[in-house]
């Protein structure tokens, strides 16, 4: 009994965590690019430089989009079949929640205790609660994957997700490595398509 409580927990919490990606994706392509011909690619410097990012993340986004890119047997070339660039935005997003009702402690009309009294008084009950606000910011990485011959769009990938403001490198670095992960498994999108 005991070691069925511990399975279905774990069932449980491994349907929670995959069903909960922090990245939402979406991806889009040529429905006429034969992506089985791309073999090679190279970064876009002319797209890259124009990402309104600090050029220490630039470094971080490409390097992930370069380990992606060499697990899926990609090779960096100087004649690439693929040209790479990126695009970023970034928006501060508010949440408002309204709470009406709640309980709390304080003044307030009720009835009194034996005697049936009704009146001002101080005590348990409901309290009306203000709007809470709270503000993060959502980031938004566009990868785009350009036919090198014919310099048109053939894939782009985009993730969008709330960007934490941390001091810590690892996780900045963890945190650029998931989103260019999440995003470059909609690629090739064939492959996405018969999954």
């Amino acid at each position: 009994m005991k070691k069925m409580k511990w399975l279905m927990l774990s069932v449980l919490a491994t349907i929670l965590l995959s069903s909960c990606s922090s990245v939402k994706v979406l991806s889009d392509y040529d429905r006429e690019a034969d992506f089985s011909t791309y073999k090679s690619y190279a970064f876009y410097k002319t797209g890259i430089d124009q990402a309104e990012i600090s050029d220490l993340d630039k470094k971080r986004i490409l390097r992930a989009i370069e380990d992606e890119m060499n697990a899926r047997g990609f090779v960096k070339s100087t004649d690439p079949d693929l040209l790479v660039s990126i695009f970023t935005r970034e928006r501060e997003q508010v949440d408002v929640y309204n709470y009406p009702y709640g309980w709390g402690w304080g003044p307030g009309w009720g009835w009194g205790g034996w005697g049936g009294w009704y009146g001002p008084g101080w005590g348990w009950g409901p309290a009306y609660y203000g709007p809470t606000v709270s503000t993060r910011t959502e980031g938004s990485l566009y990868i785009d994957l350009i036919d090198a011959k014919i310099k048109q769009l053939v894939w782009q990938g985009k993730g969008v997700g709330t960007l934490n403001k941390s001091k810590k490198i690892e996780k900045k670095e963890q945190q650029i490595r998931q989103f260019v992960s999440e995003i470059m498994e909609q690629y090739p999108p064939n492959a996405v398509a018969s999954n």
